[in-house]
């Protein structure tokens, strides 16, 4: 082959058109909800510390310039990741509630809801306690746990009167972690026992 026709083939004006033409954009509609679900599951690997803009696009397979074009700034995504798994576990509590028909179904499916739902998975406990962190350390994230929680308290409503439901609710939240982070098992049926303990005694005073 003469170089006059290497210089020819390397010319990108000799290349077929096709090959000349731009790389089509590549269709993703779902790219935002797969970043925010990444994010989700970077603050459960890595804690919030470990959380950056660079490490949530590799986990959510997308250009770095996407994270900038989508959200505005690392506040915003982690608001949109911690809604989002917040109400996933609302939406728990109030599946298990919407069967109850009186005090003691109510009581029995809150039970399991604590037992078997909430901070069922070690991710669960890691982002719920990141989530909570985040909220004490900054005031302006509390509406995410003041939904979340008021979302499981009203499944109670129908139930209770509503100080005996934010007495419930308060349970939920610290049986959970306590079950979670003691090294020791809870013993089995706490759950239901401190519930109907706490119900009953209201109904009697």
């Amino acid at each position: 082959m003469s170089p006059s026709s290497i210089e020819q083939d390397d010319d990108p004006a000799s290349r077929p058109r096709a090959a000349r033409l731009p790389r089509p954009r590549r269709h993703d509609p779902d790219r935002r909800d797969r970043i925010i679900d990444a994010c989700l599951d970077v603050i459960a690997e890595h804690g919030l510390a470990g959380t950056s803009h660079r490490r949530v696009a590799a986990a959510a397979d997308v250009p770095l310039g996407s994270m900038t074009y989508h959200f505005n700034g690392m506040d915003d995504l982690l608001r949109e990741a911690f809604t989002r798994f917040a109400d996933s576990v609302a939406q728990q509590a109030e599946r298990r509630m919407a069967a109850a028909e009186d005090l003691d179904d109510a009581l029995a499916e809150f039970s399991r809801n604590i037992d078997e739902d909430v901070l069922a998975t070690q991710r669960d406990l890691v982002l719920t306690l990141e989530l909570y962190t985040l909220a004490a350390r900054r005031p302006e994230f509390r509406d995410i746990t003041t939904t979340w929680m008021t979302r499981t308290r009203a499944t109670l409503d129908p139930f209770v009167d509503p100080r005996t439901g934010q007495i419930l609710d308060a349970m939920n939240e610290g049986l959970t972690i306590h079950r979670a982070l003691h090294a020791d098992p809870a013993s089995e049926g706490l759950a239901a026992d401190a519930l109907a303990r706490i119900a009953r005694g209201a109904d009697e005073g």
